[in-house]
């Protein structure tokens, strides 16, 4: 963690956030922000001044994940105002959520083996009342650690933590309060707006000594107290005791699938939660447009109104904005995904299914179980994939200095320097 400072005189101004759903509302906080993610943002962004007062961190985080706003698009407008030095902390930061895509999607294993613990810790819950009550104590903010129980509540009301507050949380949860990582991982996934199956579960496992192997985060009252502006101060409540998680699988990196092409034929166009600006990366009409949510896998329990709102808004306005771009019926479904599929298919008269691409996760669980009654069906599943990540996944090997040495290139080969 760098040790920065305000900027002299700095005093954290009133600007709580309004997560809406859209993709201009995405632009709109992009073009806000982008006067300072260069100086400020640099001095400032270890800062958790509360959820009223969010002027020094940009917020996009949501609109990312859902790629109502792209990545690209993120470093174009910063690019367009500020030199790559000046801004580099904030374009780092950009490249961090791919480092995490790019990284998970080589390792697959290391999202099964979570859901496989998480299946674990619920059987430990149901056995153990202890346990039960303590993760549920946890879970409503009533530990007793005011820091810890303030962001427990914050999450679950706004559905977003700086991201400072979400290491500090993680490092409680796992070594002062000692309960399953996992559950502590669902938690955050169930309630996130920009909950994301790659940066969630990679930051509790990097939290916990098990991504990077031995190297855990170990949260201190006094690094709290300082980058909360003395909101909070957990002296002596945090154990010291912060010594890694273990595992036994080794998770070996699988190589990447080749890019695909669009097919010549007719398509079905195929949105989800993954993909918010389809036809940046379709390049072609499609026959018609479905819109499908797994939003409800994340997690076997019940995934949070806040979250479930934010993904369901994200989807109404990107099959709004399909159906005037492309002049085609787009419609959502809330079927099984293999019959709802099959079926708006057979409506447009065609044997193709073009999506933008679905990175571990439950999008590609249910396209993955989708699979063979799509191929029963006659019914073929073509995966687009963007161009930035094309050029970033594969440089997601080990940590992320080494894509962070690779981010020069790959900002000339999409044309932004």
């Amino acid at each position: 963690m760098n040790e920065t400072l305000p900027l002299p005189g700095f005093e954290p101004q009133t600007e709580a956030m309004e997560f809406t759903p859209t993709r201009a509302a995405g632009l709109a906080r992009l073009e806000a922000f982008v006067p300072r993610t260069a100086r400020t943002y640099t001095s400032q962004r270890n800062y958790d001044f509360g959820p009223d007062r969010r002027g020094n961190v940009s917020c996009l985080s949501p609109w990312i994940r859902h790629r109502l706003i792209t990545e690209e698009e993120v470093l174009r407008a910063v690019l367009s105002r500020h030199n790559p030095s000046s801004a580099e902390k904030f374009i780092q930061e950009v490249f961090w959520r791919g480092y995490f895509k790019g990284w998970m999607e080589q390792r697959p294993s290391v999202w099964t083996a979570y859901r496989a613990g998480l299946d674990v810790a619920m059987e430990d819950m149901a056995r153990d009342r202890g346990l039960r009550a303590d993760l549920e104590a946890a879970m409503a903010g009533q530990t007793g650690i005011d820091a810890f129980d303030a962001w427990a509540r914050e999450l679950v009301t706004t559905g977003y933590l700086h991201n400072h507050a979400r290491m500090w949380f993680a490092s409680i949860w796992i070594f002062t309060l000692r309960l399953p990582w996992e559950v502590g991982a669902d938690f955050f996934l169930r309630h996130l707006l920009d909950g994301d199956p790659a940066s969630n579960t990679l930051s509790w496992r990097w939290v916990a000594g098990l991504h990077t192997k031995g190297k855990t985060y170990a949260a201190s009252a006094s690094n709290i107290n300082k980058y909360t502006d003395g909101r909070f101060n957990p002296l002596h409540q945090l154990s010291n005791q912060t010594d890694a998680l273990i595992e036994d699988e080794d998770h070996a990196r699988e190589p990447l699938p080749l890019p695909e092409a669009l097919p010549a034929d007719p398509f079905l166009l195929l949105i989800t939660e993954e993909d918010g600006t389809p036809d940046d990366v379709i390049q072609r009409p499609p026959a018609a447009v479905l819109a499908l949510a797994a939003t409800s896998a994340r997690s076997p329990f019940d995934v949070g109104e806040t979250a479930q709102n934010f993904a369901r808004g994200a989807l109404q306005d990107t099959v709004t904005r399909a159906r005037d771009h492309f002049g085609v019926d787009a419609h959502m479904s809330e079927g099984e995904w293999a019959a709802s599929i099959s079926s708006a298919a057979s409506r447009a008269g065609v044997r193709h299914i073009v999506t933008p691409y679905a990175p571990v996760g439950p999008v590609a669980e249910a396209l993955n179980h989708a699979a063979p009654q799509l191929a029963q069906a006659g019914l073929h599943v073509t995966q687009i994939r963007r161009s930035y990540d094309t050029l970033t996944w594969p440089h997601a090997t080990r940590g992320f200095f080494g894509l962070k040495k690779k981010i020069p290139g790959i900002l000339s080969d999409l044309r932004l320097r």
